[in-house]
C-alpha cells in the first residue's frame, strides 16, 4: 500500500509540535498585541501560500517533473509546519486553520511526496505519483493520524462523536446485516466523490460526515425517493431543497444532482450548527425530524440529544437515524478498528460520446462486468448521469460521464459489435399490455372510470399527492400526465389528472 509519506509525517510533526509547545502566555500590552496581530496575519498569508505551492506540485507532476513536484510538495509542508508551530506560540492565532489545511491537503489527490530533504528517494519507494483521482485517498491511503485530525468547527470529529451504547448498537447493525449496504454505499460514493466532496471541503465540513449521510439516506443511489417524497442521494424534501437552491431546471429535479445536493446539504448543516451551538447530534436529528421540532425540544441547543427529555420525545425513526449516521461516519474514519476493509477502486472519470441513439440501460448491458465490476455498471452510470431516464433513448452526439475503465472499453464493447446489438435487442422488447378490470363496487366508487383533477401547491411532491388520494401510485399519475422519470418534476399551479379512486 502506497502512503503519502511526507504529508502523513508532516501531520504527525504538527500534532506533536502543538502538543509539546508551552501554553500561550496571558495578557499582553496593546503594542505587543498589535505586533502579534500583524504576525498572525502574516502567518495566515504564509499558510495560504504554502497550500497553493503544494497544490501547484500536482501541475509539475502532470508535466512529468516528478522529483521537482515532490520537492515542492515537501517544502510547502515544511513551511506549513513551521508556521503552525509559530501560531501555537501566539495568543489569538487559530491553530484550527493549520490543522484544517493539513486535513485538506491530505485528502486531495496531490502527488506523493517521495523525495527526501536531500533529494533522494526513500528506500523501497516507487516514486511514481498516483494518477489524479485514483483510488480513495481517505481510507486506504491515509494512516490513523491523517484521519483523526478531521475537523468540524475547529474540533476533531472523533471528539464530537460519543461512541455510547446507541452508537455501538448502530455499529453492530452496519457490521452485520447492513455490511453489504455499507460497502455498496462506499463504492457508490467513491465514484461520486469528486462531485460531492469539494462542496463539503469548501464549507469546512468533514468528509466522514458526508459519507455517514449517504450511507444512511440513500446508499449512494442518486435517484432514491422515499415514501415521504424525500429525493436524491441526500434525501431532500422538496420545500427544504428549494430553501437551499435545489430547483427544477428544464424538467430535471436538482435534488438528484450529486454536486448540487452536497452543496445544499453542507449549507443546511452549517446553518443548523449555528442554530444548535455546534451540537452535531441535534443537527442530525433536525435533518431527519425537522429543525422546528428539535428547536422546541432542545431549546435551541441548550439541551443535548441524549437527554432523556429530548431523546424520549423523538420518533423511533429519529432515535435510530442519528446513531446510524454517526456510526457510518466513525467506520469511515476507523475501519481497521472493526475488522472492516473498504475496497480499493479506480474512481477516475472519463467520458464517452454516443455514436448512435442509446439508453443507459443498453450501455449497462453491453458493458457487462467490464473492469471487474461484480455488480455491473447500471447504478454508477445512472449516478453519474442523473438527468437521463435510464430507459429513454439518448441522442447521438451526447457526452456522458463514465468511469475511466468504461471510456477505454466503450469502442469495442458498446459503440458497435455483438454486445451492442444484444443490448439493443433486449431493450426493444415489449411486454403485452393487459386491460385492467375492476369489481362493480370499484367501478361505482370510481364514477365509471372518471378522473380527478388536482392543482399542484407549493411544496407538493408526486409521492405526497399519491398518498393524499390514497389509491394511486406515483407511476400511474406520472404516466397519465407524461411526467419524466426519475424526477417527475411538477410545479405550483400545474393541473394534474389523477386516476379515480378504486377503493
Amino acid at each position: 500500500m502506497r502512503i503519502r509519506l511526507a504529508a502523513a509525517l508532516a501531520a504527525c510533526f504538527l500534532l506533536t509540535a502543538c502538543a509539546g509547545t508551552p501554553p500561550k502566555s496571558g495578557k499582553k500590552s496593546s503594542a505587543a498585541a498589535a505586533t502579534d496581530e500583524s504576525e498572525i496575519g502574516a502567518l495566515y498569508a504564509r499558510l495560504d501560500e504554502a497550500v497553493k505551492r503544494y497544490e501547484g506540485s500536482a501541475d509539475l507532476a502532470d508535466a512529468g517533473e516528478r522529483e521537482r513536484a515532490a520537492r515542492e510538495g515537501n517544502a510547502a509542508l515544511d513551511d506549513l509546519r513551521a508556521a503552525a508551530q509559530r501560531c501555537q506560540q501566539l495568543t489569538g492565532c487559530e491553530n484550527e486553520r493549520f490543522l484544517s489545511a493539513f486535513d485538506g491537503l491530505l485528502r486531495r489527490d496531490a502527488p506523493i511526496a517521495t523525495v527526501t530533504g536531500e533529494g533522494e528517494k526513500p528506500v523501497g519507494e516507487d516514486a511514481v505519483p498516483e494518477a489524479v483521482g485514483e483510488g480513495s485517498p481517505v481510507v486506504s491511503d491515509l494512516p490513523e493520524t491523517a484521519r483523526s485530525i478531521t475537523l468540524l468547527k475547529g474540533r476533531p470529529l472523533a471528539e464530537m462523536i460519543a461512541v455510547n451504547e446507541p452508537v455501538k448498537a448502530a455499529l453492530e447493525e452496519w457490521l452485520t446485516q447492513y455490511r453489504p449496504n455499507l460497502i455498496q454505499s462506499y463504492i457508490n460514493y467513491q465514484y461520486m466523490r469528486q462531485l460531492m466532496w469539494p462542496e463539503y471541503q469548501k464549507a469546512g465540513l468533514p468528509e466522514a460526515l458526508l459519507f455517514g449521510f449517504i450511507a444512511k439516506e440513500s446508499g449512494g443511489k442518486v435517484h432514491a425517493v422515499s415514501r415521504s417524497g424525500a429525493s436524491g442521494p441526500l434525501q431532500f424534501m422538496y420545500s427544504t431543497g428549494l430553501r437551499f437552491g435545489l430547483t427544477t431546471n428544464n424538467g430535471f429535479d436538482q435534488r438528484f444532482d450529486a454536486a448540487l445536493s452536497a452543496r445544499a446539504n453542507a449549507a443546511y448543516l452549517n446553518e443548523q450548527l449555528r442554530v444548535f451551538n455546534n451540537d452535531l447530534e441535534l443537527v442530525l436529528a433536525a435533518y431527519n425530524g425537522g429543525e422546528g421540532r428539535m428547536g422546541r425540544l432542545a431549546g435551541g441547543g441548550r439541551a443535548r440529544f441524549w437527554d432523556p427529555a429530548v431523546y424520549g420525545s423523538l420518533s423511533p425513526e429519529t432515535r435510530e437515524y442519528v446513531p446510524m449516521v454517526l456510526a457510518a461516519a466513525w467506520l469511515f474514519m476507523h475501519p481497521e478498528r472493526y475488522n472492516l476493509e473498504f475496497p480499493r477502486i479506480d474512481t477516475r472519470l472519463g467520458n464517452i460520446v454516443l455514436p448512435r441513439s442509446m439508453s443507459l440501460s443498453e450501455l449497462s448491458i453491453c458493458f457487462g462486468q467490464e473492469g471487474g465490476s461484480r455488480d455491473g455498471w447500471f447504478r454508477t452510470l445512472r449516478n453519474l448521469n442523473p438527468a437521463y431516464d435510464h430507459q429513454a433513448a439518448i441522442a447521438p452526439g451526447t457526452r456522458l460521464a463514465v468511469p475511466i475503465a468504461l471510456e477505454t472499453a466503450f469502442p469495442k464493447t458498446c459503440a458497435e459489435g455483438s454486445w451492442q446489438t444484444l443490448a439493443a435487442e433486449l431493450h426493444a422488447a415489449t411486454v403485452p399490455q393487459v386491460a385492467m378490470t375492476s369489481s362493480p363496487a370499484a367501478r361505482s366508487n370510481a364514477g365509471g372510470g372518471s378522473r380527478a383533477r388536482y392543482t399542484v401547491r407549493k411544496g407538493d411532491t408526486l409521492a405526497a399527492i399519491a398518498r393524499k388520494h390514497r389509491c394511486t401510485e406515483v407511476r400511474e399519475i406520472a404516466s397519465l400526465n407524461r411526467l419524466r422519470a426519475p424526477g417527475y418534476a411538477i410545479k405550483p399551479g400545474q393541473t394534474l389528472q389523477i386516476p379515480a379512486c378504486t377503493r
